[in-house]
């Protein structure tokens, strides 16, 4: 059993679609990345800061899952990170009305010593200051050392994000981010620029249009499944993090042949974590439903063709 450290934020969100909205519900990045990843025969734990008023019922949630939380700090009389959008009816643009960052603001992370040789690291969307220090606290050189980022950090802290950048093997990003971090309007230039930073491997995310993985000279795309029902997407991009991160883990293996399942597998949990708000979907998913689902995938993308 391979071991997984996930760092991000564990969060409160409070979303609204065109289908609904909540009041403050469970998120936040380590959160969807560890529920995708505990689909998988992984010891995994978590390393982020929460509140006081945080809720006991969130952190049995998190360890029922096998999910070890020592390195989850509880700030005493803190408040935990918030978050509010509202997305517009296509689903793929959002406006955010609220971020507190609370406790988030002064967090310094500490990797629990039985996880300080994790064989796959997950540096969720955080400050890179903060995923820095998470490598530099590693006792050996994980196998895989796998990072999320945004426009935000490219924004404000470009020159540390490519610091960080340096020490990864896979960077996963969107569209819009590889073209801004790059300046390449052409993503397949975009990953080649990328390469030249550091990683071996770049994963593009799409959205509905699927994700792209580049390694060296080589390209795979995964699509998205074609769902019916589109309830909220806030957590896809983590739950497909997750997923991809959790396969590599309990897989132990980081061929590009491999990296390729991993894709799917991450597209293949995504597409449940929008079918319901917050992590209600990935709470209730079982072993039977991840299955059929990866035969569709299948099913999307086999044919047979001859060839002259």
């Amino acid at each position: 059993m391979g071991k997984l450290l996930i760092v991000g934020t564990v969060a409160f969100d409070a979303i609204e679609t065109p289908f609904g909205k909540t009041d403050k519900i469970l998120g936040g990045a380590a959160t969807f990345i560890g529920l995708a990843a505990s689909q998988f025969e992984v010891d995994s734990a978590i390393v982020s800061v929460v509140g006081e008023d945080f809720p006991q019922e969130y952190l049995d949630l998190l360890s029922h899952r096998d999910i070890d939380i020592s390195g989850l700090e509880i700030v005493p009389g803190g408040k935990t990170f918030f978050w509010m959008g509202k997305y517009h009816n296509d689903l793929n643009s959002r406006d955010t009305l609220v971020t507190e960052l609370n406790v988030l603001a002064d967090f310094n992370p500490v990797v629990p010593n039985d996880y300080k040789d994790s064989d796959v690291v997950m540096l969720g969307n955080l400050h890179p200051n903060i995923q820095m220090s998470v490598i530099n606290q590693m006792e050996k050189r994980p196998k895989v050392i796998i990072l999320d980022t945004m426009n935000f950090w490219m924004d404000h802290t470009l020159p540390e994000l490519k610091e960080v950048i340096k020490h990864i093997d896979v960077l996963t990003i969107n569209d819009e981010e590889a073209r801004q971090l790059t300046g390449e309007y052409s993503l397949v230039k975009a990953a080649q620029n990328i390469f030249e930073m550091g990683p071996d491997y770049v994963v593009i995310k799409k959205g509905e249009h699927g994700a792209l993985l580049f390694h060296e000279e080589q390209v795979f795309f995964a699509p998205a499944l074609p769902l019916e029902d589109v309830f909220d997407p806030t957590g896809a991009g983590d739950t497909f993090a997750g997923g991809f991160a959790g396969y590599l883990a309990a897989s132990d293996d980081v061929s590009f042949e491999n990296l390729k399942k991993a894709v799917i597998h991450g597209s293949n949990l995504a597409s449940f974590s929008v079918e319901k708000f917050g992590t209600e979907r990935m709470l209730n998913l079982d072993r039977d439903e991840i299955n059929r689902r990866l035969h569709q995938f299948k099913a999307l993308t086999q044919f047979e063709i001859e060839l002259q």
